[in-house]
């Protein structure tokens, strides 16, 4: 459930509720609303009277959440949140375009990729250093080394970053390079115990929806990140496994506004794994802006062909160049912008 407060409350009735609350054994936590305050409450509802609790001085309303996710639900918080990435605030009204190798391969590969996606007028750059492939054999990443040529581009480009972890030892060095953006692969979206790692850390967390995941798994995975304190978590539709076989996974656009009515998160979507195909990419990134995506996250080579690692899905430096450009117009006809 989540407890209103009033908007005139003082922070003494504030802490009277929470510490009433947690009495009666429920975990608490602070969300902080644009025009209110909210504290979310997870615990036995039997344990408490709800009347009571809506007579506390400084209490607006009391009100129960039925969806099992509580903190990420539309109840919890009634605006959207916004996560502020070096000045780009996802979430927003702007819709922010995340693009770079699959793989981070060499410095001059990332040096050429980052001069291109901002030429483009891309807004983060992303690269792999640590990737999980399903064979073995398969290139698995530069690892350290790749982060440190990220945090070197990152530096000479002023561009934001984003990259994959996939354990705790992943997650040190990520840290230790200052990435922006951790993300969460499709692979590890049901690792709880990764989850609740990266929730007690002050660093915005990108959340692929698993291969096989439901909505609802994908947004209890995101209360595990919530539930240990960090609200700054985007969500990421990048594809489900269904019977098709033309392309690598099924992208479900409908999960945008659908999540989106569930949930006060940010949603972007990942239209190169979600198609595996560099011919789909431009029209589903398009349809997602249309469905009211916060973002994308696209991946581009400086030479698709030579790609260790998803060529076949990656755009050229011309394709990105020709997607934001059309992007941009169908932003605009939805009412939204892109710089």
């Amino acid at each position: 459930m989540v407890i209103v407060m009033d908007v005139n409350s003082t922070k003494k009735q504030i802490k009277e509720v929470t510490d009433r609350l947690n009495e009666l054994g429920f975990r608490t936590q602070l969300i902080h609303g644009v025009k209110r305050i909210v504290i979310g409450a997870v615990g036995d509802r039997k344990a408490v009277d709800l009347v009571t609790l809506e007579q506390m001085p400084g209490v607006e309303k009391v009100v129960p959440i039925m969806h099992p996710f509580k903190m990420v639900s539309r109840e919890a918080r009634e605006e959207g949140t916004k996560i502020n990435i070096k000045g780009i605030i996802i979430g927003s009204r702007k819709v922010t375009v995340m693009a770079g190798p699959c793989a981070i391969e060499s410095k001059k590969q990332m040096s050429d990729a980052a001069a291109f996606v901002k030429k483009a007028g891309a807004h983060i750059l992303r690269g792999g250093a640590f990737k999980p492939r399903t064979s073995p054999y398969s290139f698995q990443g530069m690892e350290e080394e790749g982060l440190k040529i990220l945090k070197e581009v990152s530096l000479e480009t002023s561009l934001p970053t984003v990259t994959e972890i996939i354990d705790e030892p992943s997650l040190n060095l990520a840290l230790k390079y200052d990435v922006d953006i951790l993300q969460i692969g499709a692979r590890n979206m049901q690792n709880f115990r990764l989850l609740k790692t990266v929730g007690q850390i002050d660093k915005p967390i990108l959340l692929k929806r698993g291969i096989s995941g439901t909505i609802e798994e994908w947004l209890m995975s995101a209360e595990y990140i919530m539930s240990e304190g960090n609200e700054k978590i985007i969500l990421c539709e990048r594809g489900i496994r269904t019977f098709e076989h033309y392309t690598r996974n099924t992208l479900d656009l409908s999960a945008v506004p659908l999540v989106k009515q569930l949930s006060h998160l940010p949603v972007i979507v990942d239209p190169s794994h979600g198609t595996g195909e560099r011919s789909l990419v431009l029209p589903m990134s398009l349809a997602a802006v249309a469905a009211g995506a916060d973002g994308l996250l696209l991946e581009m080579h400086p030479e698709p062909t030579k790609a260790l690692c998803d060529g076949a899905q990656s755009l050229p430096p011309s394709g990105l160049q020709q997607l934001v450009e059309q992007l941009r117009k169908v932003a605009h006809a939805v009412g939204r912008d892109l710089s």
